[in-house]
């Protein structure tokens, strides 16, 4: 089964029991200043989770581009290193509000793993959190769940909240286990463990608490269904594959990537991690433009831009001189014009931004190499043994310049780097960043861009 069967069978499921297919929001969250990009698929229904707006469904489905790389959720680092990081993914989920509740939501999430999807009951296990009587109930008695395949978590696992007040509920989540020869294979292993053995595959929230200040938590009137679920990672657990890359969502980018970059996937650990950056962050890369943001040295533009860079970094250790990037983005526009057709009103617009990047980071490298030389020279002239912070920090945020490359350098020479002090500049600029991306106008920025 493809991802996007899996997409379209999700859809139409549960389109067939009431709910609203709604289109996926932008990743630039509208009047919500607290996010960097939407990163999950409750987020364009906050309002009416909040009851400040009402639509004209009380259930609806979607399938939400995602994006985590800024602000508290960022995985950026993490990206082609792990099975399951990413900067761009899909969230697939269903909502009711103040409709249906907990016995609904546990069934229809239970069918369709196992009556559509086909995933084996008896490799499936539950987590609900500790005091949530009436949902270990619920799969005991309706679902006919084993009660010893059924875990009781704390509120760090299984309780959700919008923020320090307001709604929050506890939480239910299907696990699958992928064998005793993934994750840690300790015999203790069970559901909880920091491996991917019994790996989450859906979150099924329910909102039905309102926090006060205090931290009481009073009934809401109209109990709400939050449900997220990735799409990479059951397209992975459907095609049996460890990893999320190697779905047919994503290997197809990263076969182009190897082709572009004449490398071999498989074989080699650190081109295999250069080639799932590159696959990964071009999907991003695509999404963000095709939402009207370009790249700049604030706000969302700067998380662009380092991605962008962070791809050209290892597009370099692949041995790539020219452009190339933006060769790897077109393929992320074929594969996905299908599933969101706007992209094939902006191709040579994304095009074109990427382009322009890549152009201005080779610039970037030499202008970047000059003024390390000239630090490198006053550091000797110093006597120091190390390269300062603060400046490590202006190469990257005047020049782009990317610090492995500092520390590559650093290490020719004999010294090392000081990254406390990097660490405190960056967190200066992270603030001044959040001030600045409430109202940065970006929409308006990439139209004047696309005209020009």
């Amino acid at each position: 089964m493809t991802g996007d069967e899996i997409r379209k069978k999700f859809l139409q499921y549960f389109s067939d029991r009431g709910h609203t297919i709604v289109s996926s929001c932008s990743l630039v969250p509208q009047n919500d200043p607290t996010l960097m990009f939407t990163n999950a698929g409750m987020v364009q229904f906050k309002d009416v989770f909040l009851g400040d707006e009402k639509r004209n469904y009380n259930r609806a489905v979607s399938v939400q581009k995602c994006v985590r790389a800024g602000g508290k959720h960022n995985d950026l680092e993490m990206v082609g290193r792990t099975a399951r990081h990413h900067t761009f993914f899909e969230m697939l989920g269903n909502f009711s509000f103040g409709d249906y509740f907990k016995k609904e939501a546990i069934e229809f999430g239970w069918k369709f793993l196992t009556d559509v999807i086909g995933l084996p009951r008896d490799r499936l296990y539950i987590s609900v959190y500790k005091d949530d009587d009436e949902a270990f109930n619920l799969w005991v008695d309706e679902i006919k769940m084993p009660r010893e395949r059924i875990y009781k978590l704390g509120e760090k696992d299984n309780f959700w909240a919008m923020g320090p007040t307001g709604p929050c509920g506890p939480c239910s989540e299907i696990f699958i286990d992928q064998g005793a020869t993934v994750g840690c294979q300790q015999p203790s292993c069970e559901v909880g463990c920091d491996c991917d053995r019994f790996l989450e595959i859906w979150n099924l929230v329910f909102m039905q608490y309102d926090r006060n200040e205090a931290g009481e938590l009073s009934p809401l009137p109209n109990p709400c269904i939050d449900t997220g679920m990735g799409l990479e990672r059951l397209a992975a657990v459907v095609q049996g594959r460890t990893t999320n890359y190697d779905t047919d969502l994503m290997m197809s980018i990263i076969r182009e990537a190897a082709h572009i970059t004449g490398k071999e996937y498989g074989k080699h650990d650190d081109v295999n991690v250069s080639l799932r950056v590159l696959t990964d962050h071009a999907r991003a890369a695509v999404f963000i433009i095709n939402d009207g943001v370009i790249p700049s040295n604030e706000g969302r533009g700067y998380v662009l831009r380092k991605i962008i860079r962070r791809a050209l970094r290892h597009g370099k250790l692949l041995g790539q001189k020219g452009s190339f990037f933006h060769r790897v983005t077109h393929k992320v526009i074929d594969d996905f014009k299908q599933a969101y057709p706007e992209l094939n009103n902006n191709t040579d617009f994304i095009q074109k931004v990427v382009l322009n990047e890549e152009e201005s980071f080779g610039n970037t490298l030499h202008f970047g190499t000059q003024r390390l030389e000239e630090i490198l020279q006053k550091v000797r002239k110093e006597k120091l043994t190390a390269i300062p912070g603060d400046e490590i920090f202006k190469l990257y945020d005047t020049y782009g310049f990317p610090t492995d490359l500092v520390e590559e350098t650093a290490k020719d020479a004999g010294l090392t780097l000081d990254m406390e002090g990097y660490t405190q500049a960056m967190n200066e600029q992270k603030t001044k960043a959040m001030a600045s991306w409430k109202s940065s106008g970006e929409k308006e920025v990439a139209s004047f861009y696309k005209e020009f």
